[in-house]
């Protein structure tokens, strides 16, 4: 039950989203509890075409340009039938979106159709070892070569870890830093696209976690580059990282908005058939309690959601901070209801592989990856008190001072 609904288009993809996740319904939990790719769920992403939603239409894609509420809609679907169909359509665009806005002609012709037609796995390399919400501090290193008569080419050294879809990608979007021109000032960030097989790219499997994720370290020795690897000039990489961010954050939460439907709908159904103590469990003030508030986290989560997504479509570049918001508020609610939704359930909500105990795990990195909500807290109060200060203007009382 939704108390929100959306225009004709997004609900014509949530149709085609919600035939896939049937699709895959029967396979979901084997693909949601391993760490390696589920070939049967691949093959199901592709055939629906969603993944055109990813790349703009003079490259294959099914809009002019990527529509964040379309991906918002479709991840919540997504994410409700299978965590692991959800990571597989929403990498494709985070992989891919920085060669939609920043590559050459020749990489767009070579990649753009191949991830609309989920032929070509993206990945997207940002955090290192020690180096995760803060970028700044990455060590992976792109400098000119020297020798070998490869006329001005590129060197990339470093390691990038807990990549997702890292073991079966077919190319990298990576983050690095280069010395300054001249070997004067601070150090530049800059995107590079790695295809997967450069000589000098491995790639091994991380640590599996506690909801498992096709993840690995990637290491680049002495990977052999030029400028057409570039995504973008020198200098541009947190740009376009930011600038993929304010297109895909809110639809994380949207993929949270997901997770709650399905683990409140799982619980709301138990409560009404259980009966304890002469009544089912939803006539039981403290059950009908742990019910009414999830659904309400729901419901203001899915308004949030579709509002930032809405807002990154009109606006990507000023719409960071709201997306940033929905992301924090709705996967922190996700958190809340499912734990709330494994109560209601009682023992039945702590048999392993359940789907309300997979959906309790699922739900706790969520407030981790693409910004930790403590991250995402610092950004939003900054941005909250400077609309204040300026909306008060110079002769603001104290109070707003």
């Amino acid at each position: 039950m939704t108390i929100f609904e959306l225009p004709e288009r997004y609900r014509e993809l949530r149709s085609e989203a919600g035939a896939v996740a049937a699709e895959v319904a029967p396979f979901a939990v084997e693909a949601d509890e391993s760490s390696e790719l589920h070939r049967p769920t691949l093959e199901a992403l592709r055939a629906s075409g969603l993944c055109d939603l990813m790349v703009p239409a003079a490259h294959g894609g099914r809009f002019d340009q990527v529509d964040p509420l379309a991906v918002c809609v479709v991840r919540g679907v997504f994410m409700k039938a299978s965590a692991h169909l959800d990571a597989l359509f929403a990498l494709q665009g985070l992989g891919g979106y920085a060669i939609s806005l920043a590559g050459t002609p020749r990489q767009q012709a070579r990649w753009l159709p191949k991830v609309a037609a989920g032929e070509a796995l993206a990945a997207i390399a940002l955090t290192e070892p020690e180096a995760g919400s803060d970028l700044k501090s990455i060590t992976t290193v792109l400098h000119p070569a020297t020798g070998g008569g490869d006329g001005g080419g590129l060197v990339l050294e470093g390691v990038k870890s807990f990549i997702s879809n890292a073991p079966v990608a077919d190319f990298f979007t990576t983050l690095v830093r280069e010395p300054a021109p001249g070997g004067g000032g601070e150090d530049l960030y800059s995107l590079v696209l790695v295809p997967a097989g450069e000589a000098g790219v491995t790639v091994t499997p991380s640590p599996e976690i506690i909801a498992p994720h096709v993840l690995g370290e990637v290491r680049f020795e002495g990977v052999r580059l030029s400028a057409e690897h570039r995504l973008g000039p020198p200098g541009r990489g947190f740009a376009q990282v930011l600038a993929t961010l304010s297109v895909f954050r809110a639809s994380v939460a949207g993929a949270a908005v997901g997770l709650m439907e399905g683990a409140l709908e799982i619980a709301a159904a138990h409560a009404a058939e259980r009966r304890q103590f002469g009544r089912p469990l939803v006539r039981l003030g403290p059950v009908a309690a742990l019910l009414a508030d999830s659904w309400a986290d729901l419901e203001s989560s899915r308004l949030l959601a579709y509002r930032a997504a809405d807002a990154a479509r009109e606006d990507p570049a000023s719409s960071l901070d709201y997306s940033s918001l929905a992301k924090l508020a709705a996967t922190e609610a996700a958190c809340r209801v499912v734990d709330r939704c494994v109560q209601v359930m009682g023992r039945w909500g702590l048999i392993r592989g359940a789907r309300i105990e997979q959906y309790y795990r699922q739900a706790r990195p969520m407030r981790i990856y693409e910004g930790a909500s403590e991250v995402l807290r610092l950004g939003v109060a900054t941005r909250l008190c400077g609309d204040i200060v300026s909306a008060a203007g110079p002769a603001a009382p104290e109070a707003a001072r």
